[in-house]
């Protein structure tokens, strides 16, 4: 495990720029892609099947093309972004909220030794022993976003975390990208609202890669 502060030349450099920006990082992995092109994909943790295909094969591809994939650990679109870019033998960063004792959830311990062996890494601003409390889960996700050139939303609800994690990314000034569900479901509600509020309605990563020319 490293500890990078904030004075380093390690320290990502779009981490710099963000209001309030982690006093220092604990990371597992290489430090160097933390500096790399990279795109947030963000959902929610009780995604449907279409949700987790998307995210997956967002993820895939956008590996495949050199793009870094950040995202949470969280089940759902998380956990099923990270894997996207592990199967495509790309790089993935996951952010914690909590501590490297306490991976969470748990059951995704395994995922993590994954991410590594593809040269990923895994970081949290939380001290080793923190527990995942769930104040931490906000403050994590402007680390998320920071970290990124662009946020992808595959599912939202109406009240969701993903949620905040987009108004931290407008606040950075990153680009805000959504794929539309069908209007009769929950999960859809963020996404499509999302896209009548201004978000780049994407259906391919074509959509994503033009818009950042990354």
């Amino acid at each position: 495990m490293q500890i990078i502060y904030q004075a380093q030349k390690e320290y990502p450099e779009k981490l710099e720029k963000i209001y309030a920006p982690p006093a220092k990082l604990y990371l597992l992995g290489d430090a160097s892609i933390l500096n790399k092109p990279s795109v947030a994909i963000i959902g929610c943790r009780d995604a449907s099947e279409y949700g987790k295909k998307v995210a997956y094969n967002f993820a895939y591809e956008l590996a495949k093309k050199g793009i870094v994939i950040v995202s949470g650990l969280a089940r759902g679109i998380d956990i099923c972004s990270h894997l996207g870019a592990v199967k495509a033998g790309g790089k993935t960063i996951a952010v914690l909220g909590s501590g490297f004792g306490h991976i969470y959830p748990s059951e995704h311990k395994k995922f993590c030794k994954e991410i590594l062996q593809t040269g990923g890494a895994i970081i949290s601003e939380y001290e080793y022993n923190k527990r995942p409390e769930k104040m931490n889960f906000p403050a994590r996700n402007r680390i998320i976003s920071g970290l990124s050139e662009g946020v992808l939303v595959v599912e939202a609800k109406k009240k969701s975390g993903t949620l905040i994690t987009v108004d931290y990314a407008l606040e950075q000034g990153r680009e805000v990208f959504a794929v539309p569900g069908e209007i009769e479901k929950e999960n859809s509600y963020g996404t499509n609202e999302l896209i009548k509020q201004g978000a780049k309605l994407v259906t391919t990563i074509d959509d994503i890669l033009e818009e950042l020319t990354i």
